[in-house]
């Protein structure tokens, strides 16, 4: 059991529950892959899937009621945990690290492999938009004016391969509440799907 809650901690701490649950979600994605892909006997099978069970109803022993949500650290970081495109223990994320780029915006190289196939050897096209939703989302919003999404489009121009892809979202101007950003995604041999959207600053965080 942690000694600490999970919210409003220190740097320090921060880092500490990083240690410790950073490890897993990584065993846990290495473990959804090797789900897909094993060609094992059932025998080996039954006996991975008991083991599984075992470990998850060991982890249930303790856990929060609902979703992670977004927590915030005694400094004002916040930590998006949970969520589903940079969440660090979320499982089902790739996760992508964003950074700032040149013009404003951000951007992100990642990998996505077998967990995220749609069509055989690429990517699903909802996890495109998915990504990108959330990179155009980042790059409209500042940490004290969140802007939620009104409407996005996507241009698949062509299937996106699995594997090594980057991401870039910037703003393309500000009306009152509303911003309106473009960005794509692309692997080494170029654009693979271009988005645009407009996000709303929600009545909430307006002044």
């Amino acid at each position: 059991m942690l000694d600490f809650p999970v919210e409003n901690l220190s740097a320090e701490d921060v880092e500490r529950l990083r240690g410790i649950f950073e490890p897993l979600t990584h065993s846990v994605r290495e473990l959804v892959d090797a789900t897909i892909r094993t060609e094992m006997d059932a025998e080996s099978v039954a006996l991975a899937k008991a083991e599984i069970d075992a470990a998850t109803a060991r982890l249930r022993e303790r856990q929060l009621e609902g979703s992670f949500g977004v927590r915030f650290g005694s400094d004002g970081d916040q930590m998006p945990w949970g969520n589903v495109v940079i969440g660090m223990r979320n499982p089902v994320a790739p996760p992508l690290v964003f950074v700032p780029s040149a013009d404003g915006g951000v951007r992100a190289d990642f990998h996505l492999g077998a967990a995220y196939e749609g069509p055989p050897g690429h990517v699903h096209g909802g996890v495109a938009a998915m990504i990108l939703d959330h990179a155009l989302g980042g790059a409209a919003s500042a940490p004290d004016k969140p802007r939620l999404t009104g409407t996005i489009t996507m241009r698949y121009r062509r299937m996106t391969p699995l594997g090594a892809l980057h991401v870039v979202a910037a703003i393309v101007r500000t009306e009152g509440v509303k911003t309106f950003a473009t960005g794509h995604l692309a692997d080494a041999d170029g654009v693979t799907v271009e988005a645009e959207g407009v996000f709303i600053q929600p009545r909430w965080a307006r002044d």
